[in-house]
């Protein structure tokens, strides 16, 4: 049951070979002249940074840093506000449930 069932043998004739042909010597070819190496040059354009631009896209990367620092520091600061809110709220039950079990 679990022995894995193979296929049956190929019953294809095996291929039959032909002998290359033969033909007269070719005449000796002379091996051609080392070549230098060559670059290959690239089709991507290049950029070049002006000053000008250069400084634009460090100021952009500073706003973005700051924007992106705002936005996780004011969800630090949701989630203490909440954290703080949750805390007082039960603080506030418990001294409900203790004072109505005393009286």
């Amino acid at each position: 049951m679990f022995t894995p069932k193979y296929p049956p043998q190929d019953t294809a004739p095996p291929p039959t070979t032909i002998p290359p042909h033969t033909t007269a010597a070719a005449p000796a070819v002379q091996a051609p002249a080392p070549v230098a190496p060559t670059v290959p040059v690239s089709n991507r354009p290049t950029i070049q940074l002006t000053p000008g631009s250069a400084l634009a896209l460090a100021a952009g990367g500073g706003a973005l840093v700051l924007v992106v620092g705002a936005v996780l520091v004011s969800l630090l600061l949701a989630v203490a506000i909440t954290g703080m809110s949750v805390a007082v709220t039960a603080v506030v039950l418990r001294s409900l449930v203790t004072h109505q079990k005393g009286h």
